[in-house]
């Protein structure tokens, strides 16, 4: 809180202003230190009964409407924005390149282009790549806008502004507004003679390199990097500290973890001094994510360069949503389980291709009119692949279900290989898996402060080979709560395993369909686990469950009797 008065004093040291009180008082305050929307703070004003926050100065550049809704959402109040784009609905076209990470190709003025965008002239995008910024202009396209595949398809008699988000230096016309972004989607591997410099030569020269390498006939590249790799060994060079002091982000690899990748400029010499046949080639690629290298190694006087892609930034179709794949965990089998981002991607997919004999149909209900529906129960992996790349090649969104969570006993690392062998974009996203089910419908916590801290996910040994020291005896030593999964048919010898470790007491419970319409749970104790399984026929949708954990009431009362002996009043009964 200042006053007033002191309002000219702290104008360049804050970001923001918020004034509570009369408009005309807030204006008349601010107004002799009024220069620029790109260096003037943020105000607000609030009025003294609360009921209306207004975005003053600065709306978007400075912050002053998001910070407006922020307060206004604080306050429960009517938030108050002017500014004209906010109010239409439109792109804050001066604000995208900050919102998404990019660079604008120039720093000439804004006015005309957003001047022609908010009046609603007729505008053409270029869309080049693929991130969350171009995800969300193509989800949000106004009626005013029309995709274009190429600047030849910009007719300047018609359009009257043109926005590109690229990574490459787009050849644009020079008789309407242009605006282009450049997106930092490439990853920069370098390798460095031992304390080369100066830093600063080197770091332009590198620049330069890339702005001036041909790219297939394409345009030249823009040398935006979202990162910068190199071997572990040069962290301390003077060129990685000058890139840390322009705020560039610097990744390290082992040479074990570079010796891995294959590149098409192996080296010898390199192999020799520093133990791995490639930096600056295999570090692109580990940083892109085992992406598409689009400039192969180049040679500097002391330094050597490459430049990768992820391919989750290529769009193949510019008038499209780019290919996609979406790894997504059903959760254990109810519909209401899987998780908001999960659902939005069912909704949005062109593909559903789901583990049928284990996620229930249910759950690929909210699909959008025209998606594809399909089960893979009756499909081997050749054939799921195939469906997958058949819709990926269109340029459609593609979601593969599978239970619970795809990375416990999923079977998804055969596909992400294939994935990776394509070039093909793909993500995870996570599920519930069933283990967290069985504890909540068993209602127990499956840890308890001083008897068991770790839970153990584990399958039995049937006709995929466990590792020697991964039994089940081995494992159980430890007597922690235990979660087995695809084991009901071998239960047998699940429960002569756990038998050497685990008293014949413990406590058990198989859980089948759990969360499904046709949920049982049956509870015990170790020694008659598999006769439980056997007598109630239970499948491989069974979830077993061991440890002293279940239903341990009495565990949890004790211990909090005995550290909280505090909070009870003398002579208190404590049981």
């Amino acid at each position: 809180m200042i006053p007033r008065s002191e309002v000219g004093r702290e104008w360049k040291k804050q970001d923001a202003f918020i004034f509570i009180g009369a408009m005309g008082i807030c204006v008349r305050t601010i107004a002799p230190y009024i220069e620029d929307k790109h260096t003037d703070p943020a105000v607000v004003c609030i009025d003294s009964l609360g009921q209306n926050v207004i975005s003053v100065l600065s709306g978007h550049v400075g912050g002053a409407n998001d910070l407006t809704r922020r307060v206004a959402d604080i306050l429960g109040a009517n938030p108050v924005i002017t500014t004209q784009s906010d109010i239409a609905g439109l792109w804050a076209l001066d604000t995208l390149a900050q919102r998404f990470g990019w660079h604008l190709y120039d720093d000439k003025p804004l006015n005309k282009s957003i001047f022609a965008f908010v009046n609603r002239q007729p505008t053409a995008l270029l869309l080049n790549t693929h991130d969350e910024g171009t995800d969300y202009l193509l989800s949000s396209l106004p009626p005013h806008v029309t995709l274009v595949r190429s600047t030849d398809e910009v007719d300047e008699r018609y359009y009257k502004l043109f926005i590109v988000v690229s990574p490459y230096y787009e050849t644009v016309p020079d008789t309407i507004p242009v605006l282009q972004y450049i997106p930092a989607t490439v990853t920069i591997g370098f390798g460095l003679a031992h304390q080369a410099g100066p830093a600063e030569t080197i770091y332009e020269e590198i620049q330069q390199t890339i702005s001036e390498a041909e790219l297939d006939k394409l345009n030249s590249l823009h040398p935006a990097a979202r990162l910068w790799c190199t071997i572990d060994v040069k962290a301390d060079e003077p060129f990685v500290a000058l890139l840390r002091k322009k705020g560039e982000t610097v990744r390290f690899f082992t040479a074990g973890q570079l010796s891995t990748v294959a590149v098409p400029n192996p080296s010898e010499t390199v192999a020799k001094h520093v133990g791995t046949p490639s930096v600056c080639e295999a570090a692109a690629i580990l940083g892109s994510n085992h992406g598409k290298l689009i400039i192969p190694k180049m040679k500097g006087k002391n330094w050597t360069a490459a430049l990768a892609i992820d391919y989750q930034s290529l769009r193949k179709n510019p008038c499209k949503s780019a290919a996609h794949i979406e790894i997504v965990g059903a959760g254990p089998g109810d519909p209401d389980l899987v998780s908001v981002r999960g659902r939005k991607m069912l909704e949005k997919a062109d593909l559903i291709l789901y583990a049928g004999s284990l996620v229930p149909k249910a759950l690929t209900e909210c699909h959008k009119p025209g998606a594809v529906v399909r089960s893979s129960a009756d499909m081997n992996l050749e054939e799921q692949c195939a469906l997958m790349k058949e819709h990926y090649d269109k340029g459609h969104f593609i979601v593969r279900l599978h239970t619970g969570d795809p990375c416990i006993f999923g079977a998804i690392q055969e596909q992400m290989a294939f994935f990776d062998r394509e070039g093909m974009s793909y993500h995870i996203t996570p599920g519930i898996s069933s283990f967290l089910a069985a504890a909540a419908e068993l209602r127990s916590q499956f840890t308890i402060p001083e008897r068991t801290q770790t839970i153990i996910l584990t399958r039995g040994e049937g006709r995929t080979p466990m590792p020697e020291k991964e039994q089940l005896h081995l494992l159980a030593r430890s007597q922690s709560t235990m979660c087995i999964f695809l084991s009901a048919a071998i239960v047998d010898d699940v429960q002569h395993e756990l038998l050497q470790e685990y008293p014949e007491n413990t406590p058990v419970a198989a859980c089948y369909h759990l969360t499904w319409p046709d949920q049982r749970i049956y509870r015990g104790v170790l020694k008659d686990l598999a006769k439980m399984v056997h007598d109630n026929h239970l499948t491989l949708t069974t979830m077993l469950v061991i440890g002293e954990a279940i239903d341990n009431r009495a565990g949890l009362s004790e211990l909090y009797n005995k550290h909280f002996t505090h909070m009870y009043r003398k002579g208190e009964n404590r049981t």
